[in-house]
C-alpha cells in the first residue's frame, strides 16, 4: 500500500484503441506541442461536467503534457524565476519540492496540522508571502495526505491569490475520485453565485488572471505509463509555456491523444466505477483498521494514519512493518525535509501513508490485521 498506481487495468475499449492508434503510421510523426485539437475540446467538454456547465473554457485554455509531473515543471519555470519563492504545504508531494529545487526556486513551507485534518490556512499562507513569492501550490485530494480540499477553502485562496497578484497552482490528478460534490467552482462565471463561500464573487472574477489547473490522465484512465497530464490556463500565459514544453517534451505522446479523444464520453462510467471502487476500499480500510491506528485524513488515493508507537518515527516504523509484516507504506518523512530519526519524535513524526488504490478488499483486510498484529509482535510501548 506503498504507491500510488491504478489497481485496475483501462478498460477493453481503450486498450483496443491504444493499439490501433500506435500502429497508425500518422501517429508517429511530430504534433503542436499544446497537443492535438480533438483532445484539448474533448477535454473541455469533461471539465465542463466536472466543474459545471457554466463553466468559462475553451480549447485555447488548454495544453497536453507528458504526465502531470512534466505540467508541474513547465508551470514552475513560466512563473517563477531562480531565487523566486513558491509556496508548498506541507506534507508535500515530494516531487513538486525536487523540481523546485532542481530548478533554483525555493520551496516555502505553509504547515498543515492533524488537528485540522491537514488542511491548509490562508491565514498562515499570508505570512508566508514575501516580494518574491511568485506562486501557490496546493494539491487536493492532497498527496500524501488524502485531504480533500472543500470548494469554500479553494475560493478562499483564489480570492487572495488574486488580491496578492500571485499564481494559484492547483495539482487535481485525482479530482475524478471525488464522488460527492463539485471540486471547486473556480472555472465559473455565473453571478448567481456570488454570494456563498463557495464562489469567489463574480463581479470582479477572472480565474484566467491568476488560477493554474493542473490533470494527469494517469488516474482516471488507469494509463500511467503512457504519460498524459493537462495543463488549463490563461492564453497569456501559453507562450511562456509552451516555451518550456518545447524544451522538455517537444510534444506529448501522440498515440495516447488519438484514442482518448474520441473516448472520453464513453469511459464516463468506467472512471466514475472506479472512483467509487476506490472509495469502498476507503471505508473498508477505516472500518478495519486497529483502533490505535488513527486516520487524519483520506480521500483520492491516500490515508494519512497515525501510529500508535509512543516515541517511535515513523520512518522506524514503516522499515518494521516491511520487513517483519510483509506490509509496505510510506512515512510522513518522506513528505517533508529530512530530520533526524533519533531526536525527539513529536506527532508530526508518527504519520503513515495508505495506498488503497492498487489493492483488494482481501488485501485491505489482511494489511490490517497485519498492523494489529504489529502492535504484539513489535514489543514497543502503545499509546
Amino acid at each position: 500500500m506503498s504507491q500510488g498506481v491504478p489497481g485496475v487495468p483501462p478498460p477493453p475499449v481503450l486498450l483496443d484503441a491504444l493499439a490501433k492508434a500506435s500502429a497508425a503510421p500518422e501517429n508517429c510523426g511530430y504534433l503542436p506541442n499544446a497537443g492535438i485539437p480533438e483532445l484539448r475540446n474533448a477535454m473541455v467538454a469533461e471539465m465542463k461536467r466536472s466543474y459545471g456547465a457554466d463553466a468559462d473554457l475553451t480549447l485555447d485554455d488548454i495544453a497536453i503534457t507528458a504526465g502531470c509531473n512534466l505540467a508541474f515543471v513547465a508551470v514552475a519555470k513560466a512563473v517563477a524565476d531562480v531565487g523566486e519563492e513558491i509556496i508548498l504545504p506541507i506534507p508535500w508531494y515530494f516531487n513538486h519540492e525536487m523540481t523546485l529545487t532542481m530548478l533554483g526556486i525555493k520551496p516555502v513551507l505553509l504547515h498543515t496540522y492533524a488537528k485540522e485534518g491537514f488542511l491548509p490556512s490562508v491565514e498562515r499562507c499570508a505570512s508566508l508571502i514575501t516580494e518574491r513569492t511568485k506562486a501557490i501550490v496546493l494539491v487536493t485530494p492532497n498527496n500524501p495526505t488524502g485531504a480533500v480540499y472543500s470548494p469554500s477553502l479553494i475560493a478562499s485562496f483564489a480570492k487572495f491569490a488574486r488580491d496578492r497578484n500571485i499564481a494559484l497552482v492547483i495539482d487535481e490528478t485525482y479530482r475524478d475520485f471525488i464522488t460527492t460534490h463539485t471540486p471547486h467552482h473556480l472555472f465559473s462565471c455565473s453571478s448567481s453565485h456570488a454570494s456563498t463561500a463557495d464562489f469567489v464573487p463574480a463581479s470582479d472574477w477572472d480565474w484566467r488572471t491568476t488560477f493554474v489547473h493542473l490533470f494527469s490522465f494517469s488516474k482516471s484512465y488507469c494509463i500511467p505509463g503512457h504519460r498524459l497530464g493537462l495543463i488549463c490556463a490563461s492564453p497569456a500565459l501559453m507562450p511562456a509555456l509552451t516555451t518550456a514544453l518545447d524544451n522538455l517534451q517537444i510534444c506529448a505522446p501522440r498515440p495516447p491523444q488519438a484514442a482518448l479523444a474520441p473516448l472520453l464520453p464513453a469511459l464516463r462510467p468506467f472512471v466514475r466505477a472506479t472512483a467509487e471502487a476506490v472509495a469502498h476500499r476507503h471505508t473498508l480500510f477505516k472500518a478495519r483498521l486497529p483502533p490505535r491506528w488513527r486516520v487524519g485524513s483520506q480521500g483520492g488515493y491516500y490515508a494519512f494514519v497515525r501510529h500508535p508507537f509512543a516515541g517511535v518515527h515513523a520512518n522506524v516504523v514503516c522499515e518494521r512493518l516491511a520487513k517483519e509484516m510483509g506490509v509496505v507504506s510510506l512515512p510522513a518523512g518522506f513528505f517533508g525535509p529530512r530530520e533526524d530519526e533519533e531526536g525527539t519524535v513529536g506527532d508530526e513524526d508518527r504519520w503513515v501513508r495508505f495506498s488503497v488504490a492498487n489493492v483488494d478488499d482481501l488485501k485491505v483486510e489482511h494489511v490490517c490485521e497485519r498492523l494489529e498484529e504489529s502492535e504484539r509482535v513489535f514489543g514497543w510501548e502503545l499509546d
